[in-house]
């Protein structure tokens, strides 16, 4: 798909984003709209995957999982809009009994989601094994991950990336959202991360580094990834990105980790984003 196109549909999504979490006044707008840009490319452009009819299997084609579950605007947006279900249906955001609860979950059968997650440090592990089970049954498509940097805090995350490459999962494409923040302020305050590019490198994975708000770098370092698979390798990007990303008076702060902007707030946000395919 065409970069122009593409950034019009991240536009759309940031405003779903921002309309969403407002209409419930819960949820959390920073780390999903720095991410708006990367599952854009990723849905539209990247990945082989079949929105309907939606199998839970994904024999053959393209998984994805969100480790980082907190972040479920974003991925519920790009979910809607690349047809899973009904655009209309975001409008159940965080609402009693809803499919699309605060974190992803399985249990109401949301098309498009195949794992729990929320409770960071485990959305590799999941993968991996996906990733194993998907080598085992000789089917060539590609696992896609997405961690925040303050999920790499969790030992979890480290013991997985050691087993990866042992077991040399070539099959899979972890991605970084490296903004530098997290709920209680920078990530190098609250445990600093070092040098992360450095660390996946002696863990022996295949280490990119991209801009995250970037559409043709985030197309052209996706590509560049793929064609590294196979190689014996598992595969990391490290994606810089601005929380808040689109939206002046959040971007760059930790405070819009997880607050919901009031109608104030929220019609000075919608000022900033074009609407492109219009509103639920």
């Amino acid at each position: 798909m065409e970069s122009l196109e593409l950034k019009r549909i991240a536009s759309q999504v940031r405003r779903d984003i921002v309309r969403m979490v407002s209409a419930v006044n819960s949820g959390h707008p920073g780390g999903s709209l720095g991410c708006a840009d990367f599952l854009t490319v990723l849905y539209f452009d990247t990945m082989k995957h079949s929105p309907n009819p939606f199998n839970m299997d994904g024999i053959n084609e393209d998984i994805f999982f969100l480790s980082n579950g907190h972040i479920s605007p974003v991925w519920y947006s790009v979910l809607a809009r690349s047809g899973y279900f009904p655009i209309q249906d975001l409008d159940g955001f965080r609402r009693l009994g809803s499919k699309l609860q605060g974190h992803p979950s399985t249990d109401k059968k949301l098309p498009g989601i195949r794992m729990a997650s929320g409770s960071l440090g485990q959305g590799l592990s999941c993968a991996l094994g996906v990733a194993e089970v998907k080598k085992l049954n000789n089917d060539s498509s590609t696992v896609f991950t997405l961690h925040g940097d303050g999920e790499l805090q969790e030992g979890q995350i480290w013991e997985a990336a050691m087993y990866a490459s042992a077991k040399k999962i070539d099959n899979l494409i972890a991605t970084i959202d490296f903004n530098g923040r997290q709920i209680d302020g920078d990530v190098e305050d609250v445990l600093s991360l070092g040098n992360l590019k450095a660390k996946w490198e002696a863990f022996g994975w295949i280490t990119l580094e991209m801009d995250g708000h970037n559409i043709d770098e985030i197309k052209s370092t996706l590509v560049n990834a793929k064609n590294q698979l196979g190689n014996g390798k598992p595969i990391v990007i490290i994606m810089k990105t601005e929380m808040g990303k689109g939206v002046d008076f959040m971007e760059g702060s930790h405070k819009w980790h997880g607050v919901a902007p009031n109608p104030e707030q929220l019609a000075n946000a919608l000022s900033q984003l074009e609407e492109t395919l219009g509103d639920y």
